[in-house]
């Protein structure tokens, strides 16, 4: 980045020609580290909405619901177009000539292996979203299917899965891989500092260090945190309904109420831990967590494909893909404007129903801009661990990866949950629960039909909860590096302020929300995400203006005079495609290629 100096080919010819530190201009005092007008206009914005939730709850609740239905209704075909030209830019980047690109430049080093780049983005994007959902989406589009399946049939089974892959299969994976690229691109190739702001350097330059360039990164951290609160709220309502179900229908301890100042007091707990985490460290805190977390999420799947009905998950995964791949296009443009004969086998849904016309407000439209206000966060960390990579490798593997585990989570829990709904003897025992009490309750209703249920139970919770402390703080170390203006080392207090901060105003919402929390949480992701929308709409023009004026310094005669000199000094070696492009350059002992070619 650009305090660590120009070095190399890369620092030499292609990083942005300013004199501007991250931060440079930051007020330092009592233990903070801000950038002033990003840091005191968020802020102050944030702790008023706090105050005004709990203030007025009930007034706040009623302007969550309208907002929620609201921007669906005159922006859902924002969002719909917006995400399927986000999956096009970023294939047409994959097979277009930059994909041959690095991230880093010619002489990037890989920081690592391919083996550890693929375990972190198992675990980037996945979470409490995937706990909370997969079981209970797969069952809910059952009864109230898309497509026209009739409700309740193995047909409705069949859409269920293949609509909720499509939930979370390409659409969100394109959105965290467009932000993942333009932040990797822009502070390794062209030396800024790895925040939103620099992105918009082709079009803003030196003036993302003035107000241009605060109000990118304010936006930016209202999408971050509503993004992370309505993890946070989702979290906090499954971890209580764990409690209560496994209390009430298993027996192993007493109880706990199913009720909102419960769901409070747990996000009062578990910000506590988070703050601890977030004090100790990336490498003390956040990473032994993480690694925790994966090595749950994996032994639980592999429980639940064991104990459950193994024949059926290995049948329905490759089903439930080819349904969602043959109705793609059709789930991915489908707009609500025809809709009578696509919800016919829905009550809910359906003409004359109580949701009649809101099925993209409830599901594809909440689910796109929480991917949306979520992107900041995901994609700062896949731009963290993807220097040295291609852009048509980064773009696979960003794809590619993830999405694969996705399909094997809904296949083994959701599909478990749909063999349950089925079967003549076990018919309800899910949806029963679920349609009762919430959403939050589905995943433990169908652990206590399954052998070794408070086994199960237990590592739900205890999975929900860590996850819930890792997005908690590692979204605080989002948070303060857009704060900062993009400094890497910053005083602890600011990680604490933002961690406090997630942890109010998923209390706020939750209070304000009361019986309608879900759709409270839902109206915060859709709020933030509309603008933010905007802003990656953007970010597509300046990413391209980027990588069109790398390629141009890559067909230089300059930049290939400077390669010939290396290479006539045996100093280098020199990896070319498309024809004499070159795309790497390693000095003969691995150090960083020494140049010197002047400004």
């Amino acid at each position: 980045m650009a305090d660590e100096g120009k070095r190399g080919i890369q620092g030499e010819l292609f990083h942005a020609d300013t004199s501007r530190e991250p931060g440079d201009r930051n007020w330092q005092g009592y233990g903070f580290d801000i950038n002033p007008p990003v840091f005191l206009v968020a802020g102050g914005l944030i702790v008023l909405f706090i105050v005004l939730s709990l203030a007025f709850p009930d007034q706040a609740g009623t302007v969550y619901q309208d907002a929620r239905v609201a921007i669906s209704d005159y922006f859902d075909w924002l969002f719909i177009l917006a995400a399927n030209v986000f999956i096009i830019f970023m294939v047409y980047l994959a097979i277009s000539k930059y994909g041959v690109i690095r991230l880093g430049g010619v002489d990037g080093e890989k920081e690592f292996s391919d083996i550890s780049w693929i375990a972190m983005l198992f675990s980037a994007g996945m979470g409490i979203g995937l706990m909370f959902f997969g079981v209970a989406e797969p069952v809910f589009h059952l009864f109230d299917p898309h497509l026209g399946a009739e409700a309740g049939t193995e047909g409705a089974g069949e859409v269920a899965l293949a609509v909720s892959l499509f939930h979370w299969g390409f659409h969100p994976w394109a959105i965290y891989a467009l932000v993942a690229l333009g932040l990797a691109f822009f502070s390794y190739n062209r030396g800024l500092p790895l925040t939103f702001r620099s992105v918009f350097y082709p079009v803003l330059g030196e003036r993302i260090y003035g107000w241009p360039g605060h109000v990118i990164d304010i936006f930016t951290i209202f999408a971050t945190l509503f993004g992370l609160v309505t993890s946070l709220g989702l979290g906090a309502l499954q971890i209580n309904a764990g409690l209560t179900f496994v209390g009430d229908e298993v027996g192993t301890f007493p109880a706990v109420p199913d009720a909102t100042w419960v769901a409070v007091a747990i996000i009062a707990v578990v910000t506590g831990l988070a703050i601890v985490s977030v004090y100790l460290g990336l490498d003390k805190g956040i990473r032994r967590l993480s690694n925790l977390n994966l090595t749950l999420m994996m032994l639980l799947l592999a429980s639940v494909f064991v104990l459950g009905p193994t024949l059926f998950i290995l049948g329905a995964l490759p089903q439930g893909i080819g349904a969602y791949i043959g109705n793609f296009f059709e789930l991915s443009f489908f707009g609500n404007s025809f809709d009578n004969h696509y919800f016919q086998g829905s009550e809910f849904y359906g003409p004359g129903g109580e949701g009649e016309g809101e099925f993209l407000v409830d599901w594809t439209v909440f689910y796109w801009a929480w991917w949306i206000s979520w992107s900041p966060f995901v994609g700062m960390f896949i731009a963290r661990i993807s220097k040295g990579r291609t852009i048509r490798e980064f773009v696979g593997g960003v794809l590619l990866i993830p999405v694969v585990f996705s399909f094997a989570w809904f296949a083994a829990m959701g599909g478990t949950a749909l063999n349950f709904e089925l079967g003549e003897e076990t018919a309800g025992v899910v949806s029963g629960p679920m349609f009762d009490v919430g959403l939050e309750v589905a995943m433990f209703a169908m652990f206590d039909a399954m052998p070794g249920t408070v086994i199960l139970s237990i590592l739900a919770i205890v999975l929900v909860t860590t996850f819930f402390v890792t997005s908690s703080d590692s979204g605080s170390l989002v948070l303060e590096h857009l704060s900062t203006g993009g400094k890497h080392e910053t005083p602890a207090a600011g990680r604490v302020f933002w961690a406090a901060s997630e942890g109010l105003v998923a209390a706020a919402l939750l209070v304000a929300g009361g019986d309608a929390a879900i759709e409270a949480l839902q109206a915060a992701a859709i709020a933030s995400g509309l603008p933010f929308v905007v802003i990656l709409l953007f970010m597509i023009y300046a990413v391209r203006q980027g990588l069109k004026r790398e390629y141009r310094i890559l067909q230089s005669d300059e930049f290939n005079e400077l390669i010939d000199d290396l290479e006539d000094e045996d100093e280098v070696v020199v990896t070319t495609q498309r024809g004499d492009l070159v795309t790497e350059v390693r000095t003969r002992d691995d150090r960083v290629v020494d140049v010197d070619v002047g400004d």
